[in-house]
C-alpha cells in the first residue's frame, strides 16, 4: 500500500515538475514554437510520464526510508521531537526569507531556474541544521524558557523543580531472582523499572525451555514482572530500544544504560565487573543483602550446626538462618553437632560473605 501511495505521489510531483521546468528548457533549446510543446497539459504529461517510470526504481528505497524513519522517530521522547520540530520550523522560515531575498535579486534572475534550485537547497540544509540545533540544545531552551519565566514571577513562590527521572534497567538475572519485587514494595527503589525487550525475550526463551529447571525459572520471572506492574507505585516501562550489531544482552544493558543514563539492577557477579569496566552505574542486589545482614565481628561467639565438611583438610562447614556460610576450622569431627564457635575474621565481596571460625575452647 505504501509503495503505491509513493508512486501516486511521484505522479503528480513530476506532472508539477513539468509544469514548471519543462517550458524554460523548451526555450533553452529552442523548441518553443512547437504548438504541442507549448500546450502546458503536454508539459504535465510528460514530467508526470517521466517520474511515474522513475517511481518502479526508487519506491523501493523509499518504503525503507520511510519505515526506517518511522522506527527512530517512535523511539525518540517527546520533548526531543518537540523541540527538533520547533528548530526546523526556525529554519525552514529563514530560509523562506533568503529565498524571498533571492529571487528580487537582479543578478540571479536571468533564469528563474537558479533561483528556484537555490531555495530548494537553502530549504534542506537550514530546515536540517534548524532540526538539529533544536534536538542537540533542547536543554538550554528549557533552561532558557524557565528563567524567563520565573523572571516574570518574582513576587510569586517559586514552584518546585521537577527532577530528573530515575531509570533503572532490570536484567534477567535479577528478574527470575525474585527479590526485587519484595525490595521494590518497600519503597526503597525510587524511579522507573525499565525492562528491556530483549531482556524480556530472553527471559521468554527461558520459559519455553525444554528443560525442567530452566522453564520454572522462566516462568517464575514473568510472574515476578506481572507482581511488580500490578503492585509497584511507580511504573514499570517495557522499552522496545535495541541494538542489531551486539549480540550478547549484557552489553546491549551497559549501551542502553548509557544511552538513558540509567542504573543497572542485578545480581550477576560478572554483569557487575563489566558495568564498572564500562563506569555504568550499577545496584547489586547481593551488595544490598549483605549491607542489612547483621554485623559479625571479629571474636564474636555464636552457636551453630555443623553439617559437613569444608573444601580443606579438617574443615566444617555450618550455615546462618540467612544463608551466610560459616568456614570452621577443625570442625570436621564436629559434624551434625551444635557447637559454640568464635569468629576469627569475615570475607565480604558482592558474591556474598563468608564467616571464618574455630571452635571455642572451654
Amino acid at each position: 500500500m505504501l509503495k503505491r501511495i509513493i508512486q501516486v505521489a511521484f505522479l503528480f510531483i513530476g506532472g508539477a515538475l513539468g509544469l514548471i521546468f519543462l517550458p524554460p528548457l523548451y526555450e533553452f533549446m529552442n523548441l518553443s514554437s512547437n504548438p504541442w510543446l507549448n500546450n502546458p497539459y503536454i508539459s504535465v504529461a510528460i514530467g508526470a510520464t517521466m517520474l511515474f517510470v522513475l517511481s518502479f526504481v526508487l519506491s523501493d528505497y523509499f518504503v525503507r526510508l520511510i519505515t526506517w524513519s518511522e522506527e527512530t522517530l517512535f523511539k525518540l521522547p517527546a520533548a526531543d521531537l518537540l523541540f527538533g520540530t520547533f528548530g526546523l520550523i526556525v529554519g525552514l522560515s529563514v530560509a523562506t526569507l533568503v529565498g524571498v531575498a533571492i529571487n528580487q535579486m537582479n543578478i540571479l534572475a536571468v533564469t528563474a531556474v537558479i533561483p528556484a534550485i537555490l531555495s530548494i537547497i537553502l530549504s534542506i540544509i537550514l530546515g536540517y541544521l534548524g532540526f538539529r540545533l533544536g534536538f542537540s540544545k533542547r536543554e538550554e531552551l528549557l533552561q532558557m524558557f524557565s528563567g524567563n519565566a520565573s523572571s516574570k514571577k518574582k513576587s510569586a513562590e517559586a514552584p518546585p523543580v521537577k527532577s530528573r527521572e530515575l531509570y533503572k534497567l532490570l536484567d534477567t538475572s535479577v528478574i527470575i531472582d525474585g527479590r526485587i519485587a519484595d525490595i521494590s514494595t518497600t519503597g526503597f527503589v525510587e524511579g522507573t523499572l525499565v525492562v528491556p525487550q530483549f531482556v524480556l525475550t530472553e527471559l521468554q526463551h527461558i520459559a519455553d525451555s525444554s528443560d525442567t529447571l530452566k522453564r520454572t525459572r522462566g516462568r517464575r520471572g514473568l510472574d515476578i514482572l506481572k507482581r511488580l506492574q500490578d503492585e509497584r507505585a511507580s511504573k514499570v516501562l517495557i522499552t522496545e530500544i535495541d541494538f542489531e550489531d551486539v549480540a550478547e544482552v549484557d552489553l546491549k544493558l551497559v549501551r542502553l544504560a548509557k544511552k538513558m543514563d540509567a542504573q543497572i539492577l542485578t545480581n550477576d557477579f560478572n554483569l557487575n565487573k563489566v558495568c564498572e569496566l564500562h563506569r555504568v552505574q550499577v545496584l547489586n542486589i547481593n551488595d544490598l543483602a549483605n549491607a542489612v545482614k547483621p554485623v559479625v565481628i571479629p571474636g564474636e561467639d555464636m552457636q551453630v550446626v555443623v553439617i559437613k565438611d569444608g573444601k580443606e583438610h579438617n574443615q566444617g562447614v555450618a550455615y546462618l538462618d540467612d544463608g551466610t556460610m560459616i568456614v570452621v576450622e577443625g570442625g570436621r569431627s564436629y559434624i551434625g553437632q551444635a557447637i559454640t564457635v568464635t569468629v576469627t575474621s569475615v570475607l565480604q565481596t558482592s558474591a556474598g560473605r563468608m564467616i571464618f571460625a574455630k571452635p571455642k575452647e572451654d
